[in-house]
């Protein structure tokens, strides 16, 4: 079956550009099942090429970037670090290799070491964005007064551009696309409107699908790259909610809302007796469930410092990986959260797409609660407690609000794309880069490039 039959069927011409808003919130989520039609295909083998993406350096490598901090390191002190977790490795066609950014975040990761980084070079946020002050505190003001509880909205033009590589699909096949697109069913965005794009037919997905996507569709040219772009505005608030966590919060326990968002989900949120045991060790003597949910947050944001992740598509479970290598980066640390959280009943569900603070445009993670005097209202359990806060509001200022440097694509993981993919994603968990496939298989990153422009 060829791919481009599928456009066939949802075709939207270039004249609909304009997005309209729309009214549903919540998300229901719907497992992905990996199950592709190509009876050749093997996840086995797709598996282990993307572990080969990630696990590319040697031994000799790593400790060639080691020796530029402690110039004596020793086989011993990796095998250390090895056993800790600290420094990433794992067997693969029976040679050690290293995760690609296992060196840096041993600087990151092992206290020590990250100490003799700081000696030598500027001493810096390794990995962490910075919160603009005059926002958050602008956020808080407006929102404070505002209906929504949002405010200091930010007006953003954004090119976006996948471009496969040349001859990565066979002259004359059909290659798929589907990219990112700012989601209208948020309170927090506003006024998205689609621009152009590099194809005159396009499909948008429904808002009632988890992943926000405009999808076209190219014929592959020898010797050529295929290119795929689209723009778009929209206007980003922050949002803010003063959450009192002395208060009784009461679910409606036999609504779809709390039975969908306090269930388990496939692969990441799993409550193991692991995660039971801790949830309810952490929130021991807590009143309500905001006061758990506050725990929780502060003890992540006090015990897992950021580190560089290898693709979600490679891990198991990943709040287990995150507790068994005590470090996670914005999406691993966040599913640590939400599991936690929802293992006690708090309804909690993922959210994704963009960080557009200026200069430091890059993918992010995010959560949300349910609290029923309120809706849903966001968690950054990444940015965690801001260095300036100077009082209780500003400490806790992300646990139940964001800042406006935000384009959200994504209001659960894991979830179908539309139309439907044929094979498995290249990120299985979230989508934030986009997808690419033809009727031959998936396209994986190591086979095109994605980039993100802000337009001035």
């Amino acid at each position: 079956m060829k791919a481009n039959i599928w456009l066939t069927s949802f075709v939207l011409m270039g004249a609909s550009l304009t997005a309209t808003a729309q009214t549903k919130y919540v998300t229901q989520p719907t497992k992905y099942v990996m199950q592709p039609t190509d009876k050749q295909y093997s996840w086995e083998a797709d598996l282990h090429h993307r572990l080969l993406n990630d696990f590319s350096k040697t031994r000799e490598q790593v400790k060639e970037y080691i020796r530029k901090y402690i110039p004596d390191v020793t086989d011993r002190q990796l095998d250390e670090w090895e056993k800790t977790g600290e420094l990433e490795c794992r067997v693969i066609d029976g040679e050690k290799k290293y995760f690609h950014n296992a060196a840096p975040n041993l600087f990151r990761i092992n206290k020590e070491c990250a100490r003799l980084k700081a000696k030598r070079d500027t001493p810096g946020r390794d990995g962490e964005v910075t919160v603009r002050e005059d926002n958050t505190r602008a956020v808080m003001k407006q929102a404070a007064k505002s209906k929504e509880r949002i405010g200091d909205p930010k007006h953003f033009r954004i090119r976006y551009t996948i471009t496969v590589k040349p001859d990565a699909v066979p002259e004359g096949e059909t290659v798929r696309c589907w990219l990112p697109m700012p989601r209208t069913d948020v309170p927090r965005q506003k006024n998205v409107k689609l621009l152009s794009t590099s194809q005159p037919d396009f499909v948008r997905s429904p808002m009632d699908y988890a992943h926000s996507t405009v999808y076209m569709e190219k014929k592959a040219e020898a010797g050529k790259p295929t290119v795929f772009s689209e723009e778009f505005e929209f206007d980003a608030y922050g949002a803010w909610f003063d959450l009192d966590t002395a208060a009784t919060t009461t679910y409606d326990t036999t609504s779809d809302l709390y039975k969908t968002y306090t269930s388990e989900r496939d692969c990441h949120m799993v409550f193991t007796p692991q995660i039971r045991a801790l949830a309810e060790r952490l929130t021991q003597g807590a009143a309500t469930p905001l006061a758990k949910a506050r725990r929780i947050f502060k003890w992540v944001d006090d015990n897992f410092p950021w580190a560089s992740a290898r693709e979600y598509s490679t891990i198991e479970n990943i709040p287990a990986y995150v507790l068994d290598n005590h470090h996670g980066d914005c999406g691993q640390v966040t599913l640590l959260f939400l599991t936690l959280c929802r293992s006690l009943g708090i309804p909690a569900h993922f959210q994704s797409g963009f960080m557009l603070h200026p200069g430091e445009e890059n993918l992010h993670d995010w959560g949300e609660i349910y609290v029923p005097e309120h809706g849903w209202v966001p968690v950054d359990q990444s940015f965690g407690i801001p260095a300036y806060a100077k009082n209780e509001q500003e400490t806790y200022f992300f646990f139940g609000g964001i800042d406006s440097f935000r384009m959200i694509v994504n209001n659960d993981y894991g979830c179908p794309l539309y139309p439907a993919k044929q094979f498995p994603r290249s990120e299985t968990v979230d989508f934030q880069r986009g997808e690419v496939e033809w009727a031959g298989g998936n396209l994986y990153f190591d086979q095109w490039r994605w980039k993100l422009e802000v337009v001035k």
